[in-house]
C-alpha cells in the first residue's frame, strides 16, 4: 500500500485534534504535505507538528488548491458554511476529499456536492463518525443478524449536556443557524444518518417540534452581567458560570478558549473572547431541544429527542422488534439484547477505541486512506449519495419545525430539485 498524501483546509478543533492524530500514530500510511488557515498561529502550529514546509501553509484555501501540490486527497474542516465551495473546487483539481459534517448548510449544495462527486469520479466521504464506531457497529450487526426480529420502532435520545451547549451552540461558532446551520443539521445530522443507517430503509415522513426555550434574556438570574469575568452575582448558583467552566481544564473544551491554557491565558480569553459571554446574553439563535418523529418505507417508526439539559455528553437509544429489544447507551458503551422468548439478556460492551466518538474519527481515517489505496470512489460508508439522504431529513425536520407541518420527503426532494433548476 502506497503513502497517501494529504492537505489539510481547517486547522481548528475537527482538523487538528480529531482526524490529523492518526497521521502521527500510522506515519507509514500517510503524510501531510500543505494545509491552509485563515490563523497563522494556528497554521505553524499544525505545520511544525507534521513536518510541513513553510511555503505549503497557506491563510486561504484557494490559495492552496490553486498551488499545484502533488496530493491524493484534502481534509475539509471549516465551518458550516465554508463547505461547498472548496469541496467542489478540490474535486474539480483532481483530489479525493474527507468533508467534515454537515456538508453545507444549504440543501441545494448538498446535492450538487453528491452530483460532483460522481462528475468528477472522486471519493467524497463525509465525517458522519458515528458508523464508524464499534458501539453502533454492533448494534447494526445484531439487526442484520435478526437477533430481535423484524424492527419495528426505534426511541433515540441524543443528550447534548448542558455544558457542552454552552460551550458549542450558545457562546461557541454554531449557536446561529444564519452563521451556521440549524441545530438539527450542526449537531444532530450525526443521528440522522445513524437512524437512516439502522432503519435500512429510506424516511418518507418527518414531523418535528422544539424551541429555544431557556437560553435567552428573560431567563437571566436578577443582576446577571454581560459576561462572567464582570463580577456576576449569580456565579454561584449559575451551572453556565464561565470560569467554572475553563479554568483548571486540561482537554476540550478548554483548549478552544486558549491554547494557552493557563489560568492567566484563559481568563484574558474569557474577559475579552466568545466563551466568557454570560448565555443569557449570547447572540444565539438554535433551539436548545427539539424532538422529531420519522416514518420509514419499511414502516419502521421512530422518535428522536436532542436535548441540552442532561448531566453528561451521550446517546441512548432503544429498538424494538417482534422477538426481542436492544437497549443501549455509548455513555458505558453497554448494549443489552433481551430475547423475547428466553426471556434472557445478553450484555455487550463495545470497544470504547482510542480516539474521539468512541473510535469513529480514527476508523474514518483508516478508511479514507483505504479508499484512495484502492479507488474506490463509490463505496465509502458515509459516502456523499448516502450522507445526502439524512441531511435531506435533518432539513426536513427545521421546515416541519418552523411550519408546524409534517414534511413528506419526496415531496420535499422534489421541492428542492426544482429550485436547482431555476436558480
Amino acid at each position: 500500500m502506497r503513502k497517501v498524501k494529504l492537505i489539510l483546509i481547517g486547522a481548528g478543533m475537527r482538523g487538528m485534534y480529531s482526524y490529523a492524530p492518526y497521521i502521527l500514530n500510522h506515519p507509514e500510511e500517510a503524510e501531510f504535505v500543505a494545509c491552509a488557515d485563515p490563523d497563522n498561529d494556528r497554521s505553524k502550529r499544525f505545520a511544525e507538528k507534521y513536518d510541513i514546509k513553510p511555503e505549503l501553509c497557506f491563510e486561504d484555501w484557494r490559495q492552496v488548491l490553486d498551488a499545484g501540490i502533488d496530493a491524493d486527497g484534502v481534509l475539509i474542516c471549516t465551518q458550516d458554511n465554508m463547505h461547498y465551495e472548496p469541496a467542489i473546487a478540490a474535486m474539480e483539481k483532481g483530489y479525493h476529499v474527507l468533508l467534515e459534517k454537515p456538508m453545507s448548510p444549504d440543501p441545494g449544495e448538498c446535492v450538487r456536492l453528491a452530483l460532483n462527486a460522481k462528475k468528477y469520479e472522486k471519493i467524497l466521504s463525509v465525517c458522519h463518525v458515528l458508523r464508524y464506531t464499534d458501539f453502533f457497529g454492533k448494534i447494526k450487526q445484531l439487526l442484520d443478524e435478526d437477533r430481535i426480529g423484524r424492527l419495528i420502532s426505534i426511541q433515540h435520545n441524543e443528550n447534548v449536556g448542558h455544558r457542552h451547549m454552552a460551550h458549542s451552540f450558545v457562546r461557541g461558532n454554531w449557536n446561529n443557524k444564519e452563521k451556521s446551520s440549524p441545530m438539527i443539521l450542526s449537531k444532530s445530522c450525526h443521528d440522522m444518518d445513524i437512524l437512516l443507517w439502522l432503519a435500512g430503509s429510506d424516511c418518507n415522513k418527518i414531523s418535528s417540534f422544539g424551541s429555544l426555550t431557556h437560553f435567552k434574556s428573560s431567563n437571566a438570574p436578577v443582576g446577571a452581567t454581560k459576561r462572567c469575568t464582570d463580577g456576576c452575582p449569580a456565579k454561584e448558583e449559575c451551572p453556565y458560570y464561565a470560569p467554572g467552566t475553563y479554568l483548571g481544564g486540561k482537554g476540550w473544551p478548554t483548549t478552544a478558549v486558549s491554547a494557552d491554557i493557563s489560568d492567566e491565558a484563559l481568563m484574558e480569553a474569557l474577559r475579552n473572547g466568545p466563551y466568557g459571554r454570560c448565555v443569557y446574553y449570547c447572540d444565539n439563535d438554535v433551539v436548545d431541544h427539539q424532538v422529531t418523529v420519522m416514518e420509514f418505507d419499511n414502516e419502521i417508526t421512530c422518535a428522536f429527542t436532542m436535548s441540552a439539559f442532561t448531566g453528561s455528553t451521550n446517546r441512548s437509544l432503544k429498538l424494538m422488534g417482534t422477538k426481542g429489544e436492544i437497549r443501549a447507551t455509548d455513555r458505558n458503551n453497554e448494549i443489552e439484547v433481551m430475547d423475547f422468548i428466553t426471556k434472557e439478556t445478553q450484555t455487550i460492551i463495545a470497544d470504547r477505541g482510542s480516539s474521539g466518538h468512541g473510535g469513529g474519527d480514527e476508523n474514518i481515517m483508516r478508511d479514507f486512506i483505504k479508499l484512495i489505496n484502492k479507488d474506490e470512489t463509490a463505496k465509502g460508508v458515509t459516502s456523499a449519495d448516502i450522507s445526502v439522504q439524512s441531511h435531506i431529513m435533518s432539513f426536513a425536520a427545521e421546515e416541519s419545525r418552523i411550519s408546524g407541518k409534517t414534511i413528506d420527503i419526496s415531496g420535499y426532494i422534489e421541492k428542492i430539485k426544482k429550485e436547482q433548476i431555476n436558480a
